[in-house]
C-alpha cells in the first residue's frame, strides 16, 4: 500500500530531478569538447549522438544513486530537503529500479554502439562517484572532494575515448583541468552551506578546518587551475585565442576567490560558486572555438 501511494505521488519531474540534469548537462558539454578535440575534423555523427547519450544516462544513474545514498542527509539540509526521496514522493525501490534502467541502458549503448574503452571508463567514473565518493569519501575525510573529484573530472576523457578508443595525453590534460576546478567550486558552496553540513555530520573542509583555511585552499587550487588551464596551449592543443580566454577567465576566478577571502559572507561564497560554473563552461567553449576557427 505504501509503495502504491509513493507511485501515485511521483511524477516524471521527480525522476528527472534525481538525474541532476544541470550537472549532467555540464558534463556532456565537456564530453562533447573532448570528442571534438580528439579529431581535426568532424566527429562521426553516430559517436557524437550515441556517445553522449550513453555517457549522460550513466551519469544520470550516478546522480540517482547519490540521491538514494544521501537521502537521510538531504532531509537535514535546506538545499536538498525538498528532493523526491526525502519528501517520500519516490521510494527507495523505485529509485534503484530507475537507476538500473538508465544505467544499464547507457552502458549498453556505449558497449555496442560506441566502443568498450569508453564504456569501461564510464563505468569506472560511475563507481567512483556513486559509491567511492558518495558512499565513503564524503563521510570519511575533509579532502573528500579532492580525492573523489577525479570521478567527476572524467567526461572529457570519456568523450575523447568514444572517438579514438584510446587514452591520450590531451584527454588527460582536460581531466586535470576539471580535477583542479572541482575543489574551489565545491568549497565555495560548502562555505555557504557550512552550518547545514555540520548539522548533517558531513566533514566538509569549512566544518573541520574553518572558513579561513578553506578560503586559502580555494585560492591555492585556483592558482593550480590557472596553470593547468594553460597547458593545452603549451602542448599545442590550442592557440593564442584559447590561452587569452583561459587567462582572462582564470583572472576572474582568482578575483572571486580573493574577494571571498577578504569579504566573508554567504553572498560572496555563492557568487564564487556561480562564477565557477560559468568559468568551466566558457573555458571548454573557448577550447572548441579555438580548435576549429583559429
Amino acid at each position: 500500500m505504501t509503495e502504491l501511494i509513493i507511485n501515485l505521488r511521483a511524477s516524471w519531474r521527480d525522476y528527472y530531478e534525481m538525474c541532476k540534469p544541470r550537472v549532467v548537462l555540464l558534463m556532456v558539454l565537456t564530453s562533447v569538447v573532448g570528442m571534438f578535440m580528439a579529431v581535426p575534423g568532424m566527429v562521426p555523427i553516430n559517436i557524437l549522438l550515441f556517445g553522449n547519450l550513453g555517457i549522460a544516462l550513466v551519469a544520470g544513474a550516478g546522480a540517482v544513486c547519490n540521491h538514494l545514498i544521501d537521502r537521510k542527509i538531504d532531509l537535514k539540509m535546506k538545499r536538498t530537503q525538498n528532493r523526491p526521496l526525502p519528501q517520500g514522493r519516490v521510494g527507495s525501490r523505485q529509485t534503484i529500479v530507475f537507476a538500473l534502467i538508465i544505467g544499464l541502458s547507457g552502458m549498453g549503448i556505449l558497449l555496442f554502439l560506441v566502443n568498450p574503452m569508453c564504456a569501461w571508463l564510464t563505468l569506472g567514473s560511475f563507481v567512483g562517484y556513486a559509491f567511492v565518493y558518495t558512499g565513503y569519501l564524503k563521510h570519511a575525510t575533509p579532502q573528500n572532494i579532492v580525492i573523489g573529484g577525479l570521478a567527476g573530472a572524467m567526461p572529457p576523457l570519456l568523450g575523447w575515448s568514444a572517438v579514438t578508443g584510446t587514452i591520450e595525453p590531451g584527454a588527460v590534460i582536460l581531466v586535470l583541468i576539471i580535477f583542479a576546478w572541482t575543489p574551489p567550486h565545491f568549497w565555495a558552496l560548502a562555505i555557504h552551506r557550512k552550518d547545514e553540513y555540520a548539522k548533517s555530520g558531513v566533514p566538509m573542509l569549512p566544518v573541520t578546518h574553518g572558513e579561513q583555511i578553506t578560503k586559502l585552499h580555494i585560492i591555492f587550487y585556483t592558482g593550480i587551475l590557472i596553470v593547468l588551464s594553460s597547458m593545452p596551449y603549451f602542448v599545442q592543443m590550442s592557440g593564442l585565442v584559447y590561452l587569452t580566454c583561459a587567462m582572462l577567465l582564470g583572472a576572474g576566478f582568482l578575483f572571486f576567490s580573493w574577494l571571498l577571502f577578504i569579504e566573508p559572507g554567504p553572498r560572496t561564497a555563492m557568487n564564487t560558486f556561480r562564477y565557477s560554473i560559468v568559468y568551466l563552461a566558457l573555458l571548454f567553449v573557448a577550447l572548441l572555438i579555438d580548435h576549429y576557427l583559429f
